[in-house]
């Protein structure tokens, strides 16, 4: 193995192990603090050295006598994407968790939020001091957009190239834990969103290193990750290492893997089984257990089927046809793959099993779509209004408090917070915020920038939607104009939905039966013309008119009791029938009170 020469190396630093995959290179090198040496060739591909090292060190690669890179499991790019790599060692962190311990996820109530934008300085210390709202408003888990190192300052997370690396705008790996570690003493679990489908455009110096790309199958970013061709052993375990690395490193509870369905494995085992199979062998270790979540659209229940049963055992999956069914109906929306949905009855489908589409045909895709959820139970689905992509991939970045009025975003939000599935609400929805949350980037190369904002426009021409209408990504008022308004949550309308979503998540916590994730228990009843629908969840009744006008809805004084929540004033009764005012919902126990 090689070894740099014999030096002095002060009391912060001790000889390490560097070590880089290259199976191509013919001559790997890496520069530490300013000094070269060239790395000895081991095993398939990989080089290693024994260095000094230290804590916050730069050092980069070179290939073949050409210009230095970043690692590519680099632990911290403080100078951007292309700048050196800076050792991290991770033991200096001092945690204070060692109590903590990741809860059921069918019991918690998630919110999803992007650093950069959740607060005004957008960085992990800042986001720190909101916690006390997100336990006060009933959150029990926090999910994180991507926080791995992208290109420039500003950005989603999901074109990051850098996967090992916490963005340096948000605070780098110090400023991370210090967040995880803080959510954990609020009892807040965290979840991290990886992108594992692609890497960004800027700063993607992966390919240079070897094949961790397969041009056998195209994604929408260009060439696939290469899953199942040669050498893909190595690449798998890149990725898988950096999953691990997130839980172990930074104490995350689980992990949520973006777009699924645009990873292609033909391997005898799919690269998501070994994934989740990799964490549970890790949670024996770590004596704790931890959430692996995917979003797809395929409709394919073997994400979350157990292995047994010849699924991936994934923990769950994102349920897009409810969030779809959902908005379609509250909002009028018939574009894009909203074209599939509209009906009352399609919700109640979801709500029943998840996916509106389990095997029928499907006139967006033009063909038959997804399998049956039959034998899972709701907890294995996360249910929802809003996220990340259906507001922001919009041209305006409305959020559904744009497209639709008080009474129907009540009713949206006791159908999720009500629902079997795990809800999960996205950063300004519980207060109705008003602020859009746009696409933005932040790409130095003006031709690269110039080629984004062009692309956007062009996407959203087909949908409908002008070029004047799409506001540019590069332009960082964009970025601005999508931070979140705090200040809304004083003044109603806002304040007003806001203590609804309280006492709505108060209802959901302290009610078993709508704990219970058995989709086979749940009755749903509706009339598509006069468009009211009512849920039973054990001795619950969540009854709703979606309709323009008062409804007169067939419900039994058994199943009225009491009046647990109502978006509008107390319906009336006659017999066995309530009269619902129009867009409004009314929760009701069959258990007295008191």
């Amino acid at each position: 193995m090689a070894r740099f020469p014999p030096e002095s190396p002060d009391e912060d630093r001790r000889v390490t192990e560097l070590t880089v995959w290259a199976p191509e290179a013919r001559r790997v090198d890496v520069t530490v603090r300013e000094r070269t040496v060239p790395m000895a060739r081991s095993e398939r591909g990989w080089w290693r050295v024994e260095t000094s090292i230290g804590h916050a060190d730069d050092y980069t690669f070179s290939l073949d006598g050409g210009p230095g890179r970043p690692d590519p499991r680099s632990g911290w790019q403080p100078k951007g994407v292309h700048g050196p790599s800076r050792y991290v060692e991770h033991g200096e962190f001092v945690w204070t968790d060692a109590t903590w311990r990741t809860p059921p996820l069918v019991g918690a109530v998630v919110y999803e939020l992007h650093v950069g934008t959740f607060t005004p300085e957008g960085t992990f210390e800042a986001a720190i001091e909101r916690l006390d709202y997100l336990v006060s408003l009933g959150i029990t888990a926090v999910e994180l957009l991507p926080v791995n190192e992208f290109s420039g300052d500003r950005g989603w997370g999901y074109d990051g190239v850098d996967l090992y690396a916490p963005h340096h705008a948000y605070g780098g790996p110090e400023g991370l834990k210090r967040l995880v570690d803080a959510c954990h003493a609020k009892e807040l679990a965290v979840i991290l969103d990886v992108v594992y489908n692609h890497l960004g455009p800027s700063g993607n110096y992966l390919a240079e290193f070897g094949p961790y790309f397969t041009d056998r199958y195209r994604t929408p970013w260009g060439d696939a990750v290469n899953f199942d061709d040669a050498q893909s052993t190595e690449v798998r375990g890149f990725f898988i290492d950096n999953a691990l690395m997130w839980l172990r490193d930074y104490h995350f509870d689980g992990l949520r893997v973006d777009a699924v369905h645009a990873m292609f494995d033909r391997s005898a085992v799919h690269f998501l089984e070994e994934l989740t199979a990799r964490v549970r062998a890790y949670e024996i270790e770590a004596r704790r257990s931890f959430w692996v979540i995917a979003e797809s659209d395929l409709n394919d229940p073997r994400l979350v089927r157990s292995t047994e049963a010849g699924g991936f055992g994934m923990d769950a999956q994102w349920s897009d046809d409810f969030h779809h069914a959902l908005h379609a109906l509250l909002t009028g929306e018939r574009n894009g793959y909203y074209s599939d949905f509209g009906t009352v009855e399609q919700l109640a489908t979801s709500l029943k099993g998840a996916y509106v589409y389990a095997g029928g045909y499907s006139g967006f895709r033009g063909r038959n779509h997804g399998r049956p959820t039959t034998g899972l139970p709701g907890g294995r689905f996360l249910g929802y209004l809003q996220n990340h992509d259906q507001v922001g991939n919009r041209a305006a970045g409305d959020r559904t408090s744009r497209l639709a009025g008080e009474g129907l975003l009540a009713v949206g939000a006791a159908l999720v917070l009500t629902s079997p599935f795990v809800p999960m609400l996205f950063m300004g929805e519980e207060w109705g915020a008003s602020t859009p949350w746009l696409y933005f980037t932040d790409h130095a190369d003006a031709e690269l920038g110039a080629a984004v904002s062009e692309g956007r426009r062009s996407e959203f021409e087909a949908f409908g939607w002008a070029p004047e209408q799409v506001a540019d990504p590069q332009d960082e008022e964009t970025f601005v104009r999508s931070k979140l308004d705090w200040s809304e949550q004083r003044r109603d309308p806002h304040a007003d939905l806001l203590r609804w979503h309280r006492d709505l998540i108060a209802l959901r916590t302290s009610t078993p039966d709508l704990l219970d994730d058995d989709l086979p228990a749940v009755s749903v009843r509706f009339d598509e013309g006069a468009r009211w629908l009512v849920v039973e969840r054990g001795v619950i009744t969540i009854a709703c008119n979606l309709g323009s006008k008062p409804a007169e809805v067939p419900l039994a004084a058994s199943r009225r009791a009491s009046v647990q929540l109502t978006s509008a004033h107390e319906p009336g009764t006659d017999g066995d029938v309530v009269r619902l005012p129009a867009e409004s919902v009314t929760i009701y126990s069959a258990r007295p009170q008191g």
